[in-house]
């Protein structure tokens, strides 16, 4: 029987991967149950299935094998649901029918569960004629506004909204202001953002040789090169966006490049995909597979290994026929290439298992070899499924055999496939497991190294209470099983001890064996100059991998929370002034009981003008000061339209309760702007508003960031609803408390107990994670 490794194993079991009836009552008895509910669902494909479903769970059992969530979650169910991770949407075309559209494929996607990618280069930049109707076009960052609203009112399958990443060619005449767009922290929240790279750019900035702007065929400026990646390069040191993707050496390097361009990848970016193509993730769990852990002959056994990669490739490959899709674009994408993204997790454990630092030389060494081991098993089982099954349709011997990636392969794989053919055209890349590496006991994420050694959770109890248990990773939990409190052998390393070149090392000889891409965050430290930040790009460009992402602590960004030693030195001292009742934790106070209301307050008044009404609403905002910090305290919102007057007095109300309760109330600004009128909307200032309670809502966000509760970033006000029109009249005194942001906050539990990796942001305490 499949064990539980920690109480929060479990606690992600039950609330994630569980089947439960319509009125919340369990299906799977247990954890085996679910195993045997999904290799069931993948083995029906199978011309005997009754075979393959015992070997199915085999590789499910202990945790070897570890499906990417929406399988675990969706398969065997009878849930019009995707087992697809995410999608790359279609070319979106240059016109307004087109865009919306896609924008309509895109919400269909996002209902079945799941993210998706787009890229935006192809909409032409702002100010460029609108043939016909005789105006300027907005440019692709004003539908994208559009899209990030449509993502926040569609949940989807299970209990996360959807994700997207936006890409745009680093020769879009609107690429500076793609680069900048997310530098105002509530603009795009929906959205990851990544500059698609040429190489022809790369040589350009290494040269300090002129770089055009162009959009089918007309140039519409020039600037250094050099300057404009020093833009890229600072909007990322500073805001942790965007990313850059290697798009060309994507292309070069694709399997599928006689019969496909690529220029858009998933959010977490593992997967470069074509218009409607599909990621279908899985994983092979390294930590689990090690026998004698910490002893000198610690190691991976060659044919367990083997055998159970070419089992997962079978299941994966049997999942493109049993999966539901959105589209049927979709559909017949991912049946003409059968591409599939076998990956691995719990390397990091893994190494530490065989006494390897992560990021030495050995461990670089020893992770080429584990991962060519499974490209090569993965590349044979896929060619013997070919043989069984037939090659992908769109397979074509020798354009394929002439791919990089099939090159290297060794020459009786290359021999097997010259003679059968391939069942999948792409088989291996390495993706963010967050919670599913939490399913497995809390080991380390994709190549990710630890993040934590333990760390504190927080669980709410059914009474609403809060307890606190200790999750430890993986591998030190075995350690303490096999030698007590005996002092940790050097292998023990964190994301915290490791310089950035490690990291890069690691991703590279991981992607000489991956042929999608990999999701891996660079962790920097806050102290890095500006100059050795940029050599991280430089080095993994040089070092061959496809694309980099880096996360580097700041004032704007926040800085993540893990260990709890970390927590107890950098809490500050309590406020002298702070209520009785009152605590503080980072820089927002929490309180047991509401304040009382002093007699007179500093405030600000807000006017929206709504375009259809006529009359405008004025929101005022008063503050209280706490700490030494100037904090929201109550809110009034009237107009002369007696039409809105009682959710006015409603609203009024509810958000002034939830103010003088303290914490982090910037939450309420996210509910608001997430609120659409099935009216329809309103544009302003070349934004998207979705509706009246939108606008309101960022005329709260613009009076947070005025007094210093959230960060102010470089555009002002935030996008979306803040875009409104507003004019500020003051009416009272007092200053701006402290700027900075508050900490990062998990959307599903509210836990500031978060770190990133893989280029997502993952709760510690819930398991949450944007794009596993």
């Amino acid at each position: 029987m499949t064990e539980f490794h920690a109480p929060i194993a479990e606690a992600i079991w039950d609330m994630k991967y569980r089947l439960k009836d319509a009125d919340g009552r369990p299906v799977d008895a247990t954890l085996d149950a679910t195993h045997r509910r999904v290799a069931a669902a993948l083995a029906a494909p199978e011309a005997a299935p009754e075979t393959w479903a015992p070997a199915f769970a085999k590789a499910l059992a202990g945790h070897r094998f570890l499906p990417a969530g929406r399988i675990l979650a969706g398969a065997g169910t009878g849930r019009a649901v995707t087992l697809f991770n995410c999608f790359v949407m279609g070319t979106i075309p240059d016109s307004m029918g087109g865009i919306f559209e896609s924008l309509k494929e895109a919400a269909l996607t996002m209902q079945q569960g799941g993210g998706i990618g787009y890229d935006f280069s192809t909409i032409r930049p702002r100010g460029a004629p609108v043939n016909g109707v005789g105006a300027d076009a907005s440019g692709p960052l004003s539908f994208m506004d559009v899209w990030d609203a449509m993502c926040r009112t569609i949940m989807s399958a299970g209990s996360r909204r959807g994700a997207m990443m936006a890409t745009m060619r680093c020769d879009h005449p609107d690429i500076e202001d793609f680069i900048a767009a997310k530098q105002d922290s509530a603009r795009l929240r929906m959205f990851n953002l990544s500059v698609l790279v040429t190489d022809d750019f790369m040589a350009a900035v290494e040269a300090d040789t002129p770089w055009a702007l162009r959009f089918e065929g007309r140039t519409y400026r020039t600037l250094p090169a050099r300057a404009l990646w020093d833009r890229i390069m600072r909007a990322t040191y500073d805001y942790a966006e965007p990313g850059v993707i290697f798009i060309d050496r994507i292309n070069a390097q694709n399997n599928l490049g006689y019969c496909e361009t690529i220029a858009a990848t998933n959010p977490c970016g593992e997967q470069p995909l074509p218009p409607y193509g599909a990621c279908l993730l899985g994983s092979v769990n390294l930590a689990a597979l090690v026998r004698n852990p910490f002893s000198d002959n610690a190691e991976i056994d060659a044919d367990e290994l083997e055998e159970l990669t070419a089992t997962a490739v079978r299941m994966m490959d049997n999942v493109v026929d049993a999966s539901r899709f959105a589209l049927e674009a979709q559909a017949a994408e991912a049946r003409a290439k059968r591409r599939i993204g076998l990956g691995v997790t719990g390397l990091a454990d893994a190494l530490i298992f065989c006494g390897l630092r992560y990021g030495s030389a050995e461990a670089v060494a020893q992770t080429g070899a584990w991962l060519a081991a499974i490209s090569h098993a993965a590349y044979r089982a896929s060619a013997r499924l070919a043989a069984e099954k037939g090659a992908f349709p769109l397979f074509d011997r020798d354009e394929y055999l002439a791919r990089p990636m099939i090159r290297a392969l060794p020459d009786d794989i290359r021999a097997e496939i010259a003679e059968h053919g391939i069942r999948n055209a792409l088989l291996t890349s390495i993706a963010p497991t967050g919670t599913i590496s939490l399913l497995a006991g809390n080991v380390s994420s994709g190549i990710e190294p630890v993040f934590a050694l333990s760390y504190t959770r927080k669980v709410i109890q059914p009474d609403g209470s809060r307890i606190e248990e200790t999750v430890e990773d993986y591998a030190l939990a075995e350690w303490r099983r096999q030698n007590g409190d005996a002092p940790l052998p050097e292998a023990f390393v964190t994301a915290q001890d490791l310089a950035p070149a490690d990291h890069v090392a690691m991703q590279a000889a991981a992607q000489a064996h991956v042929d999608s891409s990999i999701s891996k965050t660079v962790n920097v430290p806050e102290e890095i100059s500006f100059e050795a930040f940029k050599e991280v790009y430089a080095e993994a460009y040089a070092r061959g991998c496809k694309g980099c992402t880096t996360y580097r602590p700041n004032r704007v960004t926040g800085a993540v929370l893990a260990v709890a030693e970390a927590q107890e030195a950098e809490a500050p001292a309590p406020a002298a002034a702070a209520p009785a009742g009152a605590a503080a934790e980072g820089d927002v106070v929490r309180l047991a009981d509401p304040l009382e209301r002093p007699e007179a307050l500093p405030g600000l008044t807000y006017k929206l003008k709504w375009p259809d009404s006529p009359h405008a609403i004025y929101v005022t905002m008063n503050d209280i000061e706490l700490g030494g910090r100037r904090l929201p305290f109550e809110i009034f919102i009237n107009s002369k339209n007696m039409e809105h007057y009682a959710w006015t007095v409603a609203l009024t109300r509810m958000i002034s309760a939830v103010f003088r309760r303290g914490g982090d109330v910037s939450f309420v600004v996210e509910e608001l702007k997430a609120v659409f009128d099935p009216r329809g909307g309103a544009w302003m200032k070349g934004k998207y508003v979705p509706s009246i309670l939108a606008a309101i809502g960022g005329a709260i966000e613009q009076h947070m960031r005025e007094i210093g509760f959230i960060g102010q970033g470089e555009g002002g006000i935030a996008a979306g609803a803040a875009g409104a029109s507003v004019e500020t009249v003051t009416l009272g005194g007092g200053g701006a408390g402290a700027g900075g942001g508050v900490p990062t906050t998990c959307p599903s539990c509210g836990s500031y107990n978060t770190a990133m990796q893989e280029g997502c942001a993952v709760c510690l305490d819930c398991g949450f994670s944007k794009c596993a």
